[in-house]
């Protein structure tokens, strides 16, 4: 089996925040603390549910100071270092080593949509910017082009290059890179986790998991052991919550919402563009939590 270079469950955490939208470095405790209680050996921060697009620059190199302080070397930190800007990446890279996370997340440049040949230069520009291990994260519906194929196999002979977030729901493209490298993989994509271990991932990296880390970390375990039965009957518990947080809203909204439900942070703040929950879809998200044995 591949080794797990991250851990085998990882949230990309929110970024809690004051009724003024300012960093809430209380509730960022909390949430650490909470998921550490949950099963997780990971957490992923300034990433896309971190709302790091709506960060500036200093405030994301807070925020994973201020996790790494606070984990203290009880889980791996991976740091947030996308960007559409080359430069502005390695920035963030060397940033985010100095102050202390173990590992890198780096998302395909977005809006610019650059040919694979620019994705080849930007992933190793960033990847030789620091001693720390890179995983790339493929989520083309948000950055509107795949990494392909090709260009993972390429990538996979970078030395610090060492792991994928597979947010490309292409099951058989995921397997013929994973036959053809050593690159870990993590299901980035919260309901293809078990199909995604199947067929040889490692673990996940997960948003529906700041509600439900017990469960997946319980899915996990029992998939890489060869548990069929008890990994498909929690997949299936795990169903209706996965919906509500996935498939309402938008997964840093209705993820908060559901840290206000179980009381691990205080308020559900968002920053524009992003609004907080309607009633309607806090009705959905409490009765996802239910039907899941959450609430």
């Amino acid at each position: 089996m591949t080794d797990a270079p991250f851990g085998r469950l990882l949230t990309a955490m929110v970024t809690p925040m004051t009724p003024d939208g300012a960093v809430d470095s209380a509730g960022i405790g909390r949430v650490v603390e909470h998921l550490l209680a949950s099963g997780h050996d990971g957490i992923v921060v300034n990433g896309t549910t971190g709302e790091s697009s709506t960060l500036t620059t200093q405030e994301s190199i807070d925020v994973v100071r201020q996790v790494v302080d606070r984990v203290d070397g009880r889980a791996h930190v991976v740091a947030g270092a996308g960007s559409n800007d080359t430069a502005h990446a390695v920035h963030l890279a060397t940033e985010m080593a100095a102050v202390g996370a173990t590992g890198l997340l780096v998302v395909t440049p977005y809006y610019n949509r650059p040919p694979q040949r620019g994705l080849l230069a930007h992933f190793r520009a960033v990847a030789d910017a620091t001693d720390l291990p890179v995983c790339l994260y493929d989520i083309p519906g948000r950055c509107g082009i795949p990494i392909e194929t090709d260009t993972l196999i390429a990538l996979a002979e970078h030395p610090r290059i060492v792991a994928v977030k597979d947010a490309k729901a292409d099951l058989f493209a995921a397997t013929k890179v994973m036959a053809a490298t050593d690159l870990a993989w993590y299901s980035g994509d919260d309901v293809l986790v078990l199909p995604h271990i199947a067929q040889g991932a490692v673990g996940l990296i997960g948003v529906t998991t700041h509600l439900a880390g017990q469960k997946y970390a319980a899915l996990i375990d029992a998939a890489l052991a060869g548990r069929r039965q008890e990994a498909i009957a929690l997949n299936r518990e795990l169903i209706a919550v996965a919906d509500a947080v996935m498939n309402t809203s938008q997964g840093a909204i209705m993820a908060k919402a559901g840290l206000v439900e179980l009381g691990v942070i205080e308020r559900a703040t968002v920053r524009l563009p992003l609004v907080e929950s309607t009633p309607e879809h806090l009705e959905k998200l409490r009765a996802g939590l239910a039907a899941s044995g959450l609430a």
